[in-house]
């Protein structure tokens, strides 16, 4: 979670004695005024009843518990929980800090006002009953246009139907889709719809506690390759001016009603449009094991690869069903340990031939396949799951992106490839033999899906574009419908993607690529850890020398400043340091590469993979080191 420094936060020490005592005593009457005022301005119960409890709290004769509600509150009202281009994340709590309807309901308010000052506003009267604005004739420009969703996190629909009522009374032409929906729904709503701009109120794979606020920009008020794509600069900044700029919660006009419930036929349309990917030649002769981890993609999956023809599918009972309270993981992320180990352990009990996982809200696609190379690595390997013993193994985000990139590449002439600049570097060679072009971006789809002329984009968190013309985001359905095609095919020549990523490394040259990531639960240290490493680099990785080490805060290659360090050795092998966008983590995205012949044979490939391994294994533990962080 994020936030903004705060003027007049709260420092007071307790214990303090004299004039420290006094300044103390006075920082927490400040508090308790601010608190007292956010109570008053704000419209939900739930939230000034949670807050009073803890103003309640502060009064305790135990020291021990006052301070912590002490530190609680300070926490809260350190400041404004920040929007930027990935929206609001947070935990759902009370406070300007946190994620909750008075938050909401100010950040709709200046999305709108936005909306309404970027596109013009039209000849309006206020209806001070039910605040909306009627509309003279003639009407013109048209009223922006949004489009609402909501997964099925706590508090989503809530989410949701407060903007679809603030939007209405700012006088926008809303739609609110149906139901709780994947991701990629929406942002296919945005420009099936056409909409100006569309919200999707979800914490993506965040934990339990956490919600978000997602924003995407098209219709008139983004117009080219970036048309249905998520929010970048200046965008970013111009909505959160107008969010500092609302009223208190309480004073925000919100609309009874107004605003329109989408109908079944945009879900439907989106189905047909990831239907329409399918390959008829395909055999349909694959079993499948699928889980959407609690989330809202299960039966959207279970209806797209059915509808493919694959009748062989089989829905993990345990996470089938939206459940805000992820009870089966301890993050509802495929790229956690151990998040897909129920579906590993059925796929092993069924003899399944491939596993689908997808985040919550069902814009990453994670893949598992049953690898002979993990068996042997794993055969003495006496604990863990019943997964990883019997040779399943989860496939990187680079080999999934590397596989799908291969597929779309084979079958275009001409477009481009991109992937992020922490992405593995093989997609560029997979684009320039094809004779397609490639591009590097910053980290996140909000970059990669507005670049011209693409034709597929991915990122190694999971996330890939394979139909950019329909959705201008990740969407981790028509990935899935993609790799159990791809899957089904190779299966059909009795090959697997193991071995189809064998022959990527033939052609390329073996490229593996791990992640070290430390979680801190102390955000200060997030800068502290970044500065540290631009201060005193490693000098060599798994041995051989760093020959480059770049700031890429300068900006470089033309892209954008964004925080973060790239180390390149010599040996080819490369290290990208950057804090995550979404999550309170440092990661680092590591690299190796090793030559392979084009005639190499199985154990040749092996042999290679072992080598490069062993190199990732040696760069963790010199990034760990250098960091001062844990590798685990």
């Amino acid at each position: 979670m994020t936030s903004t420094d705060s003027t007049d936060s709260i420092d007071s020490t307790s214990g303090a004695t004299g004039a420290d005592a006094g300044s103390g005593a006075e920082d927490v009457a400040s508090l308790t005024r601010r608190v007292e005022a956010w109570i008053a301005d704000d419209p939900d119960a739930f939230s000034r009843n949670e807050l009073t409890a803890v103003l309640q709290t502060i009064r305790s004769e135990d020291e021990t518990v006052r301070e912590a509600a002490l530190e609680d509150l300070r926490d809260r009202f350190s400041g404004s929980l920040q929007f930027g281009t990935a929206g609001l994340r947070g935990a759902m709590q009370a406070g300007p800090n946190r994620m909750n309807r008075a938050v909401i309901l100010r950040a709709a308010a200046g999305l709108a006002a936005y909306l309404v000052d970027s596109l013009g506003e039209q000849d309006a009267q206020p209806d001070h009953k039910h605040g909306l604005l009627h509309r003279h004739e003639p009407a013109a420009p048209a009223r922006p246009k949004i489009v609402v969703g909501y997964d099925a996190r706590h508090n989503s629909h809530t989410y949701a139907l407060d903007s679809a009522a603030v939007f209405t009374a700012a006088g926008l032409d809303v739609v609110l889709l149906p139901s709780a929906l994947p991701t990629p729904v929406l942002a296919f709503a945005v420009r099936h719809l056409d909409a100006d701009a569309g919200v999707m109120v979800t914490a993506s794979h965040n934990p339990p506690a956490d919600n978000g606020y997602k924003v995407y920009l098209g219709g008139r008020a983004v117009t080219g390759s970036g048309q249905g794509a998520q929010i970048v600069p200046p965008f970013d900044a111009l909505i959160a001016a107008k969010i500092a700029a609302a009223p208190p919660a309480v004073q925000v006009p919100r609309a009874e009603e107004g605003w329109s419930i989408a109908g079944p036929e945009v879900l439907t349309a989106y189905l047909d449009a990831v239907g329409a990917l399918a390959d008829d030649t395909a055999p349909r002769d694959l079993s499948i094991v699928v889980t959407p981890l609690h989330g809202v993609g299960g039966a959207v999956v279970d209806h797209v690869l059915r509808a493919a023809g694959y009748q062989d599918v089989f829905l993990v009972p345990e996470q089938a069903d939206p459940d805000p309270a992820f009870p089966t993981v301890a993050f509802p992320n495929p790229e956690e340990p151990g998040a897909i180990d129920l579906s590993l352990a059925y796929a092993q009990t069924l003899g399944a031939d491939l596993v689908i996982a997808n985040d919550p809200d069902a814009d990453r696609c994670a893949v598992a396949v049953k690898d002979h190379r993990a068996e042997q690595d794993f055969a003495t390997n006496s604990g863990g799951d019943t997964g990883p013993r019997e040779g399943w193994r989860m496939l990187h985000g680079d080999e999934v992106g590397a596989l799908l990139g291969e597929l779309v590449a084979s079958r275009e002439t001409s477009g481009l490839l991109a992937s992020s600049i922490v992405s593995s570097r093989l997609l560029g060679r997979i684009a320039a033999a094809h004779g397609l072009d490639h591009a590097s971006t910053l980290t996140g789809f909000k970059w990669i899906s507005r670049v011209d002329g693409l034709v597929f984009g991915y990122e190694e968190a999971l996330g890939y574009c394979v139909d950019p013309g329909t959705v201008r985001d990740k969407d981790g359905i028509s990935a899935a419908l993609l790799m159990v095609q791809l899957a089904d095919r190779l299966k059909a020549q009795g090959r697997t993607l193991v071995d189809a990523l064998d022959d990527l490394a033939r052609a390329h040259g073996l490229h593996l690529t791990d992640q070290l990531s430390a979680r801190f639960t102390d955000l200060a240290q997030i800068p502290l850890t970044m500065q540290r490493l631009r201060t005193s680099p490693p000098a060599s990785l798994a041995g051989s020398a760093v020959i480059e080490t770049v700031d890429l805060s300068d900006g470089v290659d033309g892209l954008p400043p964004t925080d973060g360090l790239r180390l390149v050795a010599e040996d080819g092998s490369r290290v990208i340091v950057r804090p995550s966008g979404t999550e309170p983590k440092v990661k680092c995205y590591l690299e190796v590469i090793v030559p392979v012949a084009s005639d190499a044979s199985v154990d040749e490939v092996t042999e290679a993979r072992h080598t490069a391994a062993g190199r990732l294994q040696a760069i963790r533990a010199d990034m760990s080191s250098a960091l001062g962080i844990s590798p685990a």
